[in-house]
């Protein structure tokens, strides 16, 4: 029988014994050039907590912002009923405008999945803001015509609906983007500053250079004069909020950084406690939307769960584990049965996105993690 080649040199994840050794094997099976993975273990009321790898290097975590949006929305106080139109102007008159804000962030507002916003930057044009957001809004599927149902219409993954939900969690809060108001909202109160943020946060925190020299080179794109680095690699979120945040993606971070993300998410979602479980007013966080079962798949509210065969969190995963990956490379799992939270960062679009061997990579380089994991005492 032929072995598939995506999973080369990889069978050695088996043997990991620590972050370290998972971030070797990764690099040596050409996954990515850049590596850093860690775990966290509930272990009474601390954790216990291993990471390795590259941890001083700081990743764009691509989609793994979008549980941080969903979360800085459940501590905004803006309800999740409030209809799109009634949160960003220029949705008022779109297809969206009477779906509820928590449809977009379950990814059941009938969206397409993706559009090129971005198409201007490539002829040396630029975006008109405006208009973008209400093509993203106007992007309705053919199959989910009409008045939205009370649960949504099918789910399909759609960053187009993360960019509106960003956008109306910008402006429901009062900050310049999403990306700042996920730092006011979910990276502050961890004291997470000058490890997690956007690009034009770190800079501030850190400085312009130290920003550059840290962050993971992602990919080789031309009309943006090369390698990215320390500018977000998602071409929509670079055309529509720049060196700041969009609600899809725009946040770096260290591995130290998204493990306490999941730390974090874990004692909110699962324990009801924790920095991120009152707002400045006092009141009680409610996100149990965000992993809350939702019919038609493992779609949740700003997170994933695990499906039943062939789930990228691997096998050791329990059930109801829930989390998010990155096109870049990058993932984050909360298995809230085991108490365990596993993290891996890469850099696999670097030069290319052509890159795909991360796919064969997960499954194995999560399960070394957890079975780590759940061996803390």
């Amino acid at each position: 029988m032929a072995v598939d080649p995506s999973l080369a040199g990889l069978e050695v994840l088996r043997e990991a014994r620590s972050p370290d050794d998972v971030c070797d094997a990764l690099r040596a099976a050409g996954v990515a050039s850049a590596v850093a993975a860690g775990w966290a273990r509930r272990v009474g009321d601390g954790w216990a907590e291993v990471r390795g790898g590259e941890t001083d290097t700081l990743f764009d975590l691509a989609s793994v912002t979008k549980p941080c949006t969903a979360i800085a929305v459940a501590r905004s106080g803006i309800a999740l009923s409030t209809p799109m139109g009634a949160c960003v102007e220029e949705a008022a008159a779109s297809v969206s405008a009477d779906v509820p804000l928590e449809l977009f962030l379950a990814h059941r507002a009938g969206l397409e999945a993706h559009l090129p916003l971005f198409a201007p930057l490539e002829r040396g044009e630029t975006v008109d803001r405006a208009d973008a957001l209400r093509r993203a809004a106007e992007a309705r599927r053919p199959d989910a015509a009409g008045v939205a149902p009370p649960d949504g219409f099918a789910p399909l993954y759609s960053d187009l609906g993360y960019l509106l939900a960003g956008e109306a969690l910008a402006r429901g809060s009062g900050a310049d983007d999403a990306g700042d108001a996920i730092d006011a909202l979910v990276g502050a109160p961890l004291g997470l500053t000058r490890e997690l943020g956007t690009p034009r946060q770190l800079a501030r925190a850190i400085g312009a250079a130290e920003l550059t020299e840290r962050a993971a080179p992602t990919e080789v794109v031309a009309w943006r004069g090369g390698a990215v680095r320390g500018r977000v690699h998602d071409e929509n979120a670079w055309a529509l909020a720049g060196e700041g945040g969009a609600g899809h993606a725009g946040l770096f971070g260290t591995v130290g950084a998204t493990l306490a993300l999941g730390r974090a998410f874990y004692e909110l979602v699962v324990e009801r406690r924790g920095p991120l479980s009152r707002r400045d007013d006092g009141a009680a966080v409610d996100a149990s939307f965000a992993t809350r079962p939702r019919p038609g798949g493992t779609l949740l509210a700003g997170f994933d769960g695990k499906s039943q065969a062939g789930s990228s969190a691997g096998e050791l995963a329990g059930p109801r584990t829930f989390g998010h990956l990155g096109f870049t490379g990058t993932s984050l799992w909360i298995d809230p049965d085991a108490g365990a939270i596993v993290v891996l960062l890469t850099n696999r679009v670097h030069p290319t996105r052509d890159n795909v061997r991360i796919r064969a990579a997960r499954p194995p380089a999560h399960d070394a993690l957890f079975r780590m994991a759940r061996a803390a005492r």
